[in-house]
């Protein structure tokens, strides 16, 4: 397993029935096989839409719950006058459902879907992927993905960061190697550069800080491709655990060639609070469905600011991540509040997370949450998000 799973308790019916807090809509829970639960959800058969919506609500609270590798959902209602005394209303078992307003993004439709006949070949060195995203910028996705990175490799694990925004990267600065250029082997391949005991390249390692990258699609694509290709991530006997790709903002290029091109096990989607942050996630998390790159969850950052006297201020908004969560049917991972640590430590090179305290302890944690997802791709399908009028 990619993570130790040690801590994860029995699942049993009152795990799973405190774990949703107790609901009078739950008539029942089945567990099998040890972590396969399905959930007997009471509801009205005249309102089919607050139906949808609660079992969309109780799947993607249920999947969260640690030890649960899949959850299915089983709607029953009293019936009308005359008939049968029960009737079961038809649910699709593993899938979410997004409202209107969660529309495809115009790059993911002028692309459409890949050829789901052909294989993308695996890229040596390398075990698993995950893309790191959002389509707003300035929302602290790099942030996430530098200090992911190095809580993984604080445990230990090999861990490759690969900075894919080609207009502006920000990963050599970060890791404190702004300077660094990348070597290269005898067969002619890129070796990462090593900092905080993380593989990485960038861009940004083989370019004038100050040129612009005037740079069209194509381009981008090669660049991205080579990066991960012609580079030497891992070695065959002993492959990175894991490589995270931060991605630029936005659903062009850059992200495209990630999803379609690149073997990515999956991506996960970081906003503020923010409406204006949450419309775009509703577009990134459009573009991953179009493209069959299954989502782990979502990263709120920003999320309160909290001044001496602890008094939690909500400068973002409140709730935006959690409620686009739901909307979405995936979890929401983690909360990550705003931190001069955690802005000091991505401009001195010094990410947070190697911190011993809270702060460490809040990247660990969701860290591990990610990873346990991860792990869960293995032994479930990812929800499947449906858009529809």
């Amino acid at each position: 397993m990619f993570w130790d799973k040690k801590e994860c308790k029995p699942l049993s019916d009152a795990t799973i029935r405190t774990a949703l807090g107790s609901p009078d809509w739950l008539s029942g829970v089945r567990i099998i096989d040890g972590g396969q639960v399905t959930l007997i959800i009471e509801t009205r058969a005249d309102d089919l839409e607050a139906a949808e919506k609660l079992r969309i609500d109780a799947e993607a609270r249920a999947s969260t719950i640690d030890g649960v590798t899949d959850v299915r959902s089983v709607l029953t209602a009293e019936a009308p006058e005359g008939t049968a005394s029960r009737q079961e209303i038809p649910t699709h078992a593993s899938t979410r459902r997004v409202k209107k307003g969660a529309r495809l993004s115009e790059e993911a439709l002028s692309q459409g879907q890949p050829d789901q006949t052909s294989q993308i070949a695996s890229i040596p060195g390398i075990s698993r992927i995950l893309v790191v995203a959002s389509a707003k910028g300035g929302v602290g996705k790099s942030t996430v993905s530098v200090n992911l990175a190095a809580s993984y490799a604080k445990q230990g694990l090999r861990v490759g960061l690969l900075d894919a925004d080609i207009y502006g990267p920000s990963i050599p600065t970060m890791l404190g190697v702004p300077e660094a250029s990348p070597d290269s082997d005898e067969n002619q391949k890129l070796i990462p550069v090593k900092a905080h005991g993380i593989e990485t390249l960038s861009i940004g390692y083989l370019t004038d800080p100050d040129a612009p990258m005037i740079w069209r699609g194509p381009i981008v694509q090669s660049a991205i491709t080579q990066m991960l290709n012609d580079a030497a991530w891992g070695t065959p006997e002993n492959p990175l655990d894991l490589l995270i790709i931060d991605t630029p903002p936005g659903t062009g290029e850059a992200q495209l060639t990630l999803a379609q091109r690149v073997p990515v096990d999956a991506a996960l989607i970081v906003t503020t609070p923010q409406e204006v942050a949450l419309a775009d996630v509703r577009r990134g998390a459009a573009m991953f469905a179009k493209t069959h790159v299954p989502v782990l969850g979502i990263i709120e950052t920003m999320s309160w600011f909290e001044d001496p006297s602890g008094t939690k201020h909500y400068l973002m908004g409140q709730g935006g991540g959690t409620e686009m969560a739901r909307t979405l049917g995936l979890p929401l991972l983690a909360e990550i509040p705003m931190l001069q640590d955690i802005r000091e430590g991505g401009d001195q090179g010094r990410p947070a997370a190697f911190q011993d305290g809270p702060i460490g302890d809040l990247f660990t944690a969701t860290a591990r949450e990610v990873a346990l997802s991860l792990d869960a791709l293995q032994t479930k399908p990812a929800p499947t998000i449906i858009f529809e009028e």
